[in-house]
């Protein structure tokens, strides 16, 4: 229970050649990290923008269908609507 296989000690090697194989490997991979960070954040805020844009159409929509409602005409021409 307490050796490891040969594929457990195959994986550790590869894992630590990977990160301290070259210099300067690990700021790399950070450096990256931040980027994917940051690129998520702003895909967020774009996607929460994209959301209010279009909440903000539709209700600009759903009031002039309103408003058009309020206007519209019977078969006769006359105007209907609320009296206000």
């Amino acid at each position: 229970m307490g050796a490891f296989s040969i594929w457990h000690w195959l994986i550790v090697l590869v894992v630590v050649l990977l990160l301290f194989g070259g210099s300067g490997k690990i700021s790399q991979l950070m450096g990256d990290m931040a980027k994917g960070i940051r690129s998520f954040k702003k895909g967020l805020t774009e996607d929460d923008e994209a959301d209010s844009a279009k909440g903000e159409e539709k209700k600009a929509l759903e009031n002039k269908r309103q408003a058009d409602a309020g206007q519209s005409t019977t078969a006769s021409g006359e105007k209907t609507g609320t009296q206000g």
